[in-house]
């Protein structure tokens, strides 16, 4: 379980950065050719955009640069995400970044002097754009929050400065802390971030895995000043914003880019704490039951119902079965599965610096680029369909829309990827009728697929809305404060189910998240919207996968509320989520029953 040095990892574990450029000569080369057509651009309109005409030719002409600086960044920045360790790669990155944030300067004379425009140039220009009139209407709705063409240029230049506590925490967690072995009956154990989250949480073991529950959360504790200071500038540079813009306050601000309202917010974090902890406290006693533990900790959750019963699997194994899982959304997606393994997409390695997790990068109308760490277990095999429907998502969106309209809002980021988590097990339950094969198919969808989007995202989420009230209100926040917040997070959520032991509250420490606005809670959000997708597939068959198809195709070129009802349903009402929350209420029923069934114990 030692991790090892990035160098001395299988080359087809990793990914191919030679995708993007063959080599890095390349990448300097772009680059040049990037600083020269901005250069032209910036003289072919900087002060002339006062015609509907030289707006859209202006818009279209920005459109074919931007994939290209982007590139650069995919490069540099997914060499760094592979490895925090390496110091040459960390320094090109930031050489590249610098010459990107200029480059983003110099462009950002377009917002401000498109909203100088007359009013009449402004709608007469909507009518005439066509890749750029989302951009454009959403540009003219932000037209209250703009400030003056200065000012925007300078905030342009100081982007990277914003981004100073995410790089701070990225660094402190994956290049500086380090931790001591553990010993446990005689065993030596070594400890580290990925070691925990991928293997000790989900140990069998009870000795071992809470042993390693106190050496990594007495650990963590070590590094909290540094993380609650990064935290803070976070959230106390993103409340600044909000005045400076105009925003009524901090949760405008951060929602307005995702198109949906506060109550659609506030509702997917209220109705889970609310409707879904009475289901997550019945698996947990399930757990304790089964695992015959003399009380159920925040650190015993994530073990399996029947860990005997977990198989190992293969990277080859993987393969066939994301593919045959997700072959229900046609041979055009089956033939990404299979690029995405053939062409080292993947980015499977385990090795000291590399980014814990899983995430998809992709690249404007080329291909995607997915990073995990690969622990041979079912688990593993849904993160990587979970991250296949993000490119799966790039696939479609791309070849349908702009650059500009690829991407759907961060509100709905999450959904293609989670459906694709519910089609691998709808998959997995027709290969066998076995009970005992059932009760693991349906607790690897509660353990993996629903904790980790209602559950453990959903607690950031309660957390992280506490946070920006403090800030809000104009406060700060320090370890102390945070410390307080998550323990009763925790305490709220799971009440006597749950035991909470010292150090579980350091559990904010552990995501990146909260570095990306409101993120963690859209993960339930898109898990809903997929929940009902899925459910609507298996009861409908193609009309339904049609649908989703046309959901996938329409990016980011409508609202959540409009793109859900391309999908067949209206998340503007609680509906969807409370239907989602039964659903899962079900799953956990019928886990209990098989259990009940198979080993004969009573909850």
């Amino acid at each position: 379980m030692e991790l090892c040095a990035r160098k001395d990892v299988p080359v087809n574990e990793t990914w191919d950065l030679s995708l993007i450029f063959k080599e890095e000569k390349q990448m300097w080369e772009a680059l040049e050719q990037a600083k020269a057509d901005v250069k032209t651009f910036v003289e072919t309109y900087a002060g002339k955009l006062t015609t509907a005409e030289t707006i859209v030719n202006c818009l279209d002409d920005m459109e074919k640069l931007l994939p290209a600086i982007g590139n650069l960044w995919s490069y540099t920045g997914l060499a760094v995400e592979a490895d925090y360790t390496d110091n040459k790669l960390r320094e090109r990155n930031e050489k590249i970044g610098d010459e990107m944030t200029r480059l983003y300067t110099d462009m950002a004379f377009v917002d401000s002097e498109i909203l100088l425009a007359p009013e009449a140039e402004l709608r007469r220009a909507v009518t005439l754009a066509k890749g750029c009139r989302v951009y454009l209407e959403d540009l003219i709705a932000k037209k209250a929050h703009m400030l003056s063409p200065e000012t925007e240029k300078v905030l342009a230049a100081l982007d990277r400065s914003f981004g100073v506590p995410y790089d701070v925490y990225n660094t402190l967690k994956l290049a500086d802390i380090s931790f001591d072995s553990i010993t446990v009956d005689g065993k030596e154990y070594p400890m580290g971030y990925s070691l925990y989250e991928d293997d000790y949480e989900l140990e069998a073991n009870t000795a071992v895995r809470r042993a390693a529950f106190r050496a990594f959360y007495d650990t963590l504790k070590k590094y909290e000043n540094t993380t609650a200071t990064a935290y803070n500038a976070c959230v106390t540079q993103e409340k600044v914003m909000s005045e400076l813009r105009g925003y009524k306050d901090v949760f405008d601000y951060l929602l307005f880019p995702q198109k949906v309202t506060r109550e659609m917010y506030d509702r997917q974090i209220d109705v889970i704490t609310e409707r879904l902890a009475p289901h997550m406290r019945r698996y947990a006693k399930l757990l304790q039951k089964k695992h015959g533990l003399d009380k159920m900790t925040f650190g015993d959750l994530k073990i399996a119902v029947d860990p005997e019963y977990d198989p190992k699997v293969t990277i080859e194994e993987s393969h066939k079965l994301v593919r045959e899982a997700l072959s229900i959304l046609g041979e055009d997606y089956t033939d990404m599965v299979d690029r995405a393994y053939r062409e080292r997409w993947i980015d499977f390695a385990k090795n000291v610096g590399k980014s814990t997790g899983g995430f998809c990068s992709g690249i404007y109308r080329k291909n995607s680029f997915i990073l995990l760490n690969w622990n041979d277990r079912m688990s593993d095999v849904f993160t990587v369909a979970h991250e296949l429907g993000h490119a799966g998502q790039s696939m479609y969106g791309d070849a349908a829309q702009s650059y500009y309209d690829c991407s759907p809002t961060m509100y709905l980021i999450e959904a293609p990827s989670t459906m694709n988590e519910l089609l691998l097990a709808n998959h997995l339950l027709k290969t066998s009728e076995d009970k005992r094969f059932r009760r693991w198919v349906l607790s690897s969808v509660i353990s993996n697929t629903y904790y980790h989007n209602f559950v453990t995202h959903l607690r950031e989420a309660w957390y992280q809305r506490e946070v920006y009230k403090i800030i809000d209100a104009g406060g700060s926040v320090n370890a102390d404060i945070l410390n307080d917040l998550f323990r009763r997070n925790l305490e709220l959520f799971w009440g006597d189910a749950v035991e909470i032991p010292d150090g579980a509250e350091h559990t904010w420490m552990r995501q990146p998240h909260y570095y990306m606005g409101l993120y963690p809670y859209t993960y339930s959000a898109g898990l809903t919207v997929a929940t009902q997708a899925m459910l609507r597939i298996r009861a409908e068959g193609e009309p339904a996968v049609a649908d989703w198809k046309n959901f996938l195709a329409a990016g980011g070129s409508k609202p959540p509320v409009e793109m859900a009802k391309i999908a067949g349903f209206d998340i503007g009402t609680d509906g969807p989520l409370n239907a989602t929350i039964d659903y899962i209420g079900s799953l956990i029923d019928e886990i209990i029953k098989l259990t009940e069934e198979i080993d004969g114990i009573k909850l």
